[in-house]
């Protein structure tokens, strides 16, 4: 209501009240004055006269205090709707000077990015990171001008650019694959070289980018590091999950405790890099080269490793459950004590590959090279070793109960007191291994090639095993069991 219709409707109130009290006064005045009545009446008529009158003030009181209470309340409601206002032009101007801060921020610190000195760019890649830091909304451009800026100023050499985009791009890698050819990966070569310093401005903005808040990072919005050279990078314990790091240079690259989970490191170079403890969880290696890289205790669990090289790598106690190491180079790698249960290896070089007391339960080893490899005390229990090469491979002690080896070249291979139990050797070649006191039980040797080889001690070995055998004179059998006479007597 307004102050006008509540000053008007106060004052037909008044006006009201006083006629209304004045006129019951006169009345009860003028009766009070007749002769006629009695002393007693006439008192009591006067008494009412002034009761009525004082009603008539005490209202006439009250309403000029309602009155004045509104008067009040309409005073505070406007300096309320004051304060109000005067509140949202204080947030249009902070919105609005601080928009103009983050603009001359911003400007200034991208002018600088271009400057001659190393130090002024150094400066502006931290000006960015405050002005990220500061306002949350300018995050994520901030990082993709970081990621620009490394992109720009440390490209990859582009060497055969078109062969090394048809080598990595999905169609190439199918097409390959169809072909059924690829050249086997060769040990890296100049290992020893040195790499070369990276530059302080990059080495910042990677610094900043890797201790970004992920909390900020828009969803379906990855960080894009393709075909960098950031080889000898300080990358310790930074955030690269779900990184585009494809034909990168990762070469020296300390990445210790580093988080690159679902990062895309296909076709990315990583010799000698340092990945101890790093998780690679889910993360795309396909046809990376990991040479002699550090990868000790390293979570590859789910990594899309195919077609890598990692020949010389160190993987001790690393976690690769269910990888997918299909045709990888693992020649001389170290694996011991390595979890690679449930992994593919199908078609793997693992040529004088150290993997004592590995877990390679269910592991898919089908095709796979472990000539010369050294399996002492390795758990293969379920493994698929079928048509797999073990020649002169050491598996002392190793457990390959419910393994399946159905035409396994084990030549010269050493399995004393391996657990056989269930094992299928069904067709596999065993000429000259030494199974000295390994478990038989229940073990599948149809049709094994047992030339030259040494079964002494054997444990729960039964003539019906060696019968369906292929042996002769000069295998060495257990002393309870004589050669059957279907065997050649001369060889």
């Amino acid at each position: 209501m307004s102050s006008k219709k509540t000053d008007a409707l106060l004052n037909w109130l008044i006006t009201i009240t006083v006629i209304f009290g004045f006129s019951l006064t006169v009345i009860f005045f003028a009766l009070s004055s007749i002769k006629q009545l009695s002393i007693q009446e006439k008192i009591q008529y006067r008494n009412q006269a002034l009761t009525t009158t004082a009603i008539v003030f005490l209202a006439w009181a009250a309403m000029l205090n309602t009155y004045y209470a509104a008067k009040r309340a309409q005073a505070i409601q406007k300096n309320a709707i004051a304060a109000e206002k005067n509140l949202e032009i204080g947030i249009q101007n902070t919105k609005v000077n601080q928009d103009r801060l983050i603009a001359e921020r911003f400007m200034g610190a991208i002018s600088q990015l271009g400057h001659e000195k190393v130090e002024t760019r150094t400066g502006a890649i931290y000006a960015l990171e405050r002005v990220a830091q500061d306002f949350p909304k300018e995050h994520w451009t901030i990082m993709e001008i970081l990621t620009a800026f490394v992109r720009e100023n440390a490209p990859k050499e582009q060497v055969k650019a078109e062969q090394q985009k048809a080598e990595y791009s999905p169609a190439g890698y199918s097409s390959r694959r169809r072909g059924g050819s690829r050249p086997t990966h060769q040990l890296e070569q100049n290992v020893h070289e040195e790499l070369p310093k990276i530059r302080t401005d990059i080495q910042a903005a990677l610094s900043v980018i890797g201790r970004r808040n992920l909390l900020e990072d828009p969803k379906e919005q990855k960080l894009d590091l393709r075909n960098t050279d950031i080889r000898g990078a300080d990358l310790l314990k930074t955030n690269l999950q779900q990184a585009d790091l494809r034909g990168a240079d990762l070469s020296g690259a300390d990445l210790r405790e580093a988080d690159l989970s679902e990062a895309d490191l296909s076709g990315a170079k990583l010799v000698k890099s340092i990945l101890y403890e790093t998780k690679l969880l889910n993360a795309n290696l396909c046809a990376a080269n990991l040479c002699w890289a550090n990868l000790n205790r390293a979570n590859l669990c789910g990594a899309n490793m195919r077609s890598a090289n990692l020949s010389g790598a160190s993987l001790r106690v690393a976690n690769l459950q269910g990888a997918n190491l299909y045709k990888a180079n693992l020649q001389q790698a170290t694996l011991k004590l390595a979890n690679l249960s449930g992994a593919k290896l199908f078609l793997a070089n693992l040529q004088g590959a150290k993997l004592g007391k590995a877990n390679l339960q269910m592991t898919g080893l089908i095709g796979a090279n472990l000539c010369g490899a050294n399996l002492n005390g390795a758990n293969l229990s379920g493994a698929n070793l079928n048509a797999a090469k073990l020649q002169q491979t050491e598996v002392y002690f190793a457990n390959l109960s419910e393994a399946s080896l159905t035409e396994a070249d084990l030549y010269q291979a050493n399995l004393i007191g391996a657990n056989l139990y269930r094992a299928t050797f069904y067709q596999a070649n065993l000429t000259q291994a030494n199974l000295m006191g390994a478990n038989f039980s229940e073990a599948n040797l149809s049709d094994v090639k047992l030339e030259g080889t040494i079964l002494t001690g054997a444990k729960n070995l039964e003539l019906q095993q060696i019968r369906e055998a292929l042996g002769d004179r000069t295998t060495r059998l257990p002393d309870y069991i004589e050669a059957p006479t279907h065997w050649p007597q001369s060889g």
